[in-house]
């Protein structure tokens, strides 16, 4: 099938975030891509060439889901420190926080038709919120375990769920009963979800299997064991051809569930691959994992539909069709081993669109913080230049508080956050730093107390002004982007009703002029007699 599909390519990477990347998902008219992080911050980045990306700050641990509504107007995500957030993806950074479980939230998801929320929680329940209420309205509670995944059926009946319990369960969403649980998992299931028509679902696990099963005759259609360690995310292609799967062991996989096979592998992630997800056409796909990057993909292999493939492979075809997931009676399920033969695709192409894109902070508490943040990263509070001064020979002692103030409001580079919103002092997810290293960066943070101690009035006004000056004109230009955007799209709607509206009235001249001639003509001359 090679012969008669182009390769995925590598089409751009988005490098921003300060730690893993857990979570992604394009946005319903393609023009964004939402992704969550370890390091506490949703980010957007616009997929036109060289627009801003916008980094929202609101949540106090690591995001595990992100996911957008169906009209696009709003991003949900949720988090380890058990909310789930609402926000507005514009340049206002708008969020409605509240509590949704009482330990971690491990994934959220909108409804189909947008008017209802799914999250799964490690306090082993699956509850469903109103969206327009904001509000609880049921909740599901047959797991023994952590609950890593749940997600609504394509027509809202059906909610799937799994967890550590290894099941996957079965819900329906009008009776709050669960309706079907398949226990044939070999360890824990790490995700689930239906495929677009709603006849299957899948899930993977820690123990490296993906498996399908048919809805409507509840057996296990097909089985994959193409991954050499635990799978942490998949996702279907529209058509209901494809999957593409992102494991522990740094590859991306897609699979040609028609024919039943791997295709494609995917090196480009330098660690684990713990996100995958189609656009809602098919024709991209992105991978996020634990090197902190963000990998847009253009999908290719899909350009050609499954009949042509059928007919360039007829010859060597057998009469009994390949298995489709339509199909109401499958074949017996069947062990896919990893094939050695698979293609491998190693993307050492640069990014082809643009560079880093530069990122604009937005959310909760930004605004008032952002004078506050430029000027910690300039040199350290008054108090701490008192200290310093005051208690010269305890060295020591105040380069340590003048760093636990810049800690408060900076983020470490090695990914995780050194200090929480609230001032409480953190350990960083990446682990304890060296003492050395501590060291090194309380001297580099303390240089400028020696250097400006001596006017520290003066400066600190001319600087103040300075950042304000700067975070003013940055708003400035990012609403006017917004604002270009927004008339773009308002010209382009009035162009496309101007010409419908010069077909309807040619169309309705061309009528009148038929009605009002003969064949040969002539007028059309009536009488009443």
């Amino acid at each position: 099938m090679a012969s008669v599909m182009e390769d995925p390519t590598l089409e751009r990477h988005f490098k921003g975030h300060k730690d893993a990347v857990t979570c992604a998902d394009f946005s319903p008219n393609c023009k964004q891509l939402a992704s969550g992080s370890m390091d506490r911050t949703l980010m957007i980045w616009n997929l036109a060439p060289k627009a801003r990306a916008f980094r929202f700050v609101g949540h106090n641990d690591a995001i595990t889901g992100v996911h957008f509504s169906p009209s696009g107007s709003l991003v949900a995500t949720s988090s380890k420190d058990r909310t789930v957030r609402l926000w507005t993806p514009t340049m206002k950074g708008e969020s409605t926080v509240f509590k949704a479980h009482v330990a971690a939230v491990r994934s959220v998801a909108f409804s189909h038709d947008g008017q209802k929320l799914v999250t799964a929680s490690d306090d082993k329940s699956v509850k469903v919120w109103s969206v327009q209420r904001q509000c609880f309205i049921y909740s599901l509670t047959q797991h023994t375990n952590w609950v890593h995944c749940a997600r609504f059926s394509p027509d809202g009946r059906l909610i799937a769920s799994c967890g550590d319990d290894r099941s996957v369960r079965l819900w329906d969403a009008s009776s709050k009963h669960c309706i079907n649980c398949f226990t044939d998992c070999g360890g824990s299931a790490t995700f689930v979800d239906f495929n677009p028509s709603g006849t299957c679902i899948a899930s993977s696990g820690d123990d490296s299997s993906l498996k399908i099963w048919d809805l409507r005759t509840n057996r296990l259609l097909q089985h994959y064991q193409v991954h050499s360690a635990g799978i942490n995310s998949f996702s279907f292609h529209p058509s209901n051809n494809y999957l593409i799967s992102g494991s522990s062991d740094n590859t991306v996989k897609i699979l040609d569930l028609l024919e039943g096979r791997l295709i494609y592998t995917l090196h480009g992630h330098k660690g684990a691959v713990i996100t995958v997800a189609f656009s809602r056409a098919g024709d991209l796909f992105v991978s996020g994992g634990a090197d902190r990057q963000v990998l847009l993909w253009r999908t290719n292999f899909d350009s050609r539909s499954y009949q042509d493939v059928l007919q360039q492979h007829s010859r060597r075809s057998s009469p009994d069709p390949p298995p489709h997931l339509s199909d109401i009676h499958p074949r017996r399920p069947h062990l896919h081993h990893q094939q050695p033969t698979s293609i491998q695709i190693s993307p050492t192409v640069a990014d082809t669109r643009s560079t880093d894109p530069h990122v604009i902070e937005l959310g909760e508490a930004v605004y008032n913080n952002t004078l506050l943040n430029s000027w910690t990263r300039l040199t350290p509070t008054k108090t701490a230049t008192a200290t310093a001064s005051t208690h010269h020979s305890n060295g020591l002692s105040a380069r340590h508080n003048a760093g636990s103030r810049v800690e408060e409001w900076t983020k470490t580079e090695g990914g995780g956050w050194a200090g929480s919103s609230a001032g409480k002092r953190t350990v960083p997810s990446g682990g304890g730093r060296g003492r050395r290293e501590e060291e090194e960066e309380d001297t580099v943070q303390t240089h400028p107390l020696e250097v400006l101690s001596g006017h520290p009035a003066s400066l600190d006004s001319t600087l103040q002004h300075i950042v304000q000056q700067l975070d003013i004109l940055t708003q400035t230009v990012s609403v006017l982007e917004e604002r270009l955007t927004l008339t773009e799209d308002k010209l382009k709607e009035c162009l496309l009703h101007q010409s419908q509206i010069f077909k309807d009235m040619r169309a309705s001249g061309d009528r009148r002029r038929m009605e009002s001639e003969g064949t040969d003509g002539s007028p059309v001359h009536f009488s009443l007699g």
